[in-house]
């Protein structure tokens, strides 16, 4: 009798628990469209050029609160107020314009987190080339909007 018991639950106990070891959970990774998000980003690196462009520095809407950037020969500069003031000071010339492009996008699987390549240029009004390098950006889902928590450059040493 106790070897009936015995057999009679030990296949029950057996299936239950590799369903259970399988089942699926509840919350299911979302579908991320790097493509997308890619689009997403280089939006913000044209409106940051945009900005930049008009000379009005103070309306950039590309950094988080606790950004910190990392320009070359420089300690890093730590908060976005902070960056602002660094990239108005180092306006050179009004005419001069800055474009950036998004090259390449690594996007976490939750979508949270993105971390951007790109190359920038930096040309005259006669549309000379005065710089170009490389950067890269890390940005952070932040209240529906990625916004940039780090970010560094390196020029190709290209100057006038």
């Amino acid at each position: 009798m106790p070897y009936l018991i015995l057999k009679r639950c030990t296949l029950p106990c057996i299936v239950g628990l590799l369903l259970a070891c399988n089942a699926k959970t509840e919350n299911a990774a979302e579908v991320i469209d790097k493509e997308q998000i890619k689009k997403e980003i280089q939006a913000k690196e044209d409106s940051f050029a945009s900005v930049y462009n008009s000379g009005e520095v103070r309306s950039i809407n590309y950094y988080a609160e606790d950004a910190k950037s990392f320009y070359p020969n420089r300690p890093p500069i730590e908060g976005k107020q902070a960056i602002i003031a660094f990239l108005t000071s180092d306006m050179t010339s009004p005419i001069d314009k800055i474009k950036f492009t998004t090259n390449e996008v690594f996007v976490s699987n939750d979508g949270k987190l993105v971390v951007e390549l790109g190359v920038f240029s930096v040309t005259d009004s006669l549309n000379t080339k005065l710089n170009t390098g490389n950067y890269m950006s890390l940005f952070e889902k932040r209240n529906g909007q990625y916004v940039a928590v780090r970010d560094m450059s390196a020029s190709d040493g290209l100057t006038k």
